[in-house]
């Protein structure tokens, strides 16, 4: 399918965004002096069941801008904007919209590498070293589309998926102000070999401690990792390497298991991991030291039971 090219110095916007880490790109390109004439975002969702119907985090903050709000992509066709903005909208944009409003999206991966729904998690997982945010045409195609500029950025050791994520949104902010302020260029094929990242299935999140700590560790940072103690769910939330970036150091006897240092320690299919923070079914998060306190634990009973 032939796609309408982009204008280089757009001027009246539609934006297509949903969770929280779309609201930044949307009040910058606002503060920069664009005219966002709609907003596109998922339609109201209940949160719990019997409660009222709430909007998503990009509408509430289009309504607080006081900017159109639809949840149909078809209206972006009716606002005269010269381009769509997409910005972890979470759905697929008909052929017969791309034919008629040029887009971008802005993507957290350096593409070909992770396209698809799940990029920031599947590159921890796979324990990737960097990352990035590539400022892309929107096609048909699943994030197949040419590159108009990108940028870089290092995936720390321990980070989680939501610290990530707002460094990627950090990034991705100035790169689509920047390149709409001063004009977008000709976009660049995608090099390399792409990898697909699939949706996080709730089963993944589910620990398996027989695997290697290493393992473990990028699982928590995702963010929902669980297991269970005494027959009911215990989310873990932090943990740490006892030795980053070196052998495994021994596991304590279970009695020595909460005396050297922060949180517990827990074995491993290739050693010890350290638990920092955990969530027992129906309570909040707390130090997982706290937590072994009120649980009576002394290391003696295995997690995942």
């Amino acid at each position: 399918m032939d796609l309408p090219p982009a204008p280089p110095h757009p001027r009246r916007l539609a934006y297509l965004g949903t969770p929280s880490f779309a609201i930044q790109p949307l009040r910058a390109l606002v503060d920069a002096g664009f005219d966002v004439a709609l907003v596109v975002s998922r339609a109201d969702a209940r949160r719990s069941r019997g409660g009222a119907a709430q909007p998503s985090p990009v509408k509430a903050a289009a309504l607080e801008l006081g900017l159109p709000v639809s949840d149909r992509v078809d209206d972006v066709l009716t606002v005269d904007a010269d381009l769509g903005v997409v910005v972890a909208f979470g759905r697929l944009i008909r052929p017969h919209v791309l034919a008629e409003l040029p887009m971008v999206n802005v993507h957290f991966s350096l593409l070909p590498r992770w396209r698809g729904a799940a990029p920031v998690e599947r590159a921890i997982l796979a324990g990737d070293e960097r990352t990035g945010v590539d400022l892309m045409v929107v096609e048909e195609g699943l994030d197949t589309g040419d590159i108009y500029d990108r940028a870089v950025v290092d995936i720390g050791p321990d980070e989680s998926a939501d610290e990530l994520r707002t460094r990627l949104s950090d990034a991705g902010t100035r790169l689509v102000v920047d390149n709409l302020t001063t004009g977008l260029g000709r976009p660049q094929p995608q090099e390399g070999e792409a990898t697909y990242a699939t949706k996080i299935d709730p089963a993944e999140l589910h620990i398996d401690w027989t695997r290697p700590a290493v393992d473990l560790h990028r699982l928590v940072r995702i963010g929902g990792a669980w297991t269970t103690f005494r027959g009911r769910r215990l989310k873990i939330w932090r943990t740490a390497l006892t030795e980053p970036g070196g052998p495994a150091a021994p596991l304590p006897d279970p009695g020595e298991r909460r005396a050297r240092g922060p949180g517990i320690v827990v074995p491993a299919g290739d050693g010890p991991i350290r638990v920092l923070e955990v969530q027992p079914e129906g309570r909040p998060r707390l130090p997982a030291e706290a937590w072994a306190n009120g649980a009576r634990w002394d290391g003696s009973e295995a997690l995942g039971q």
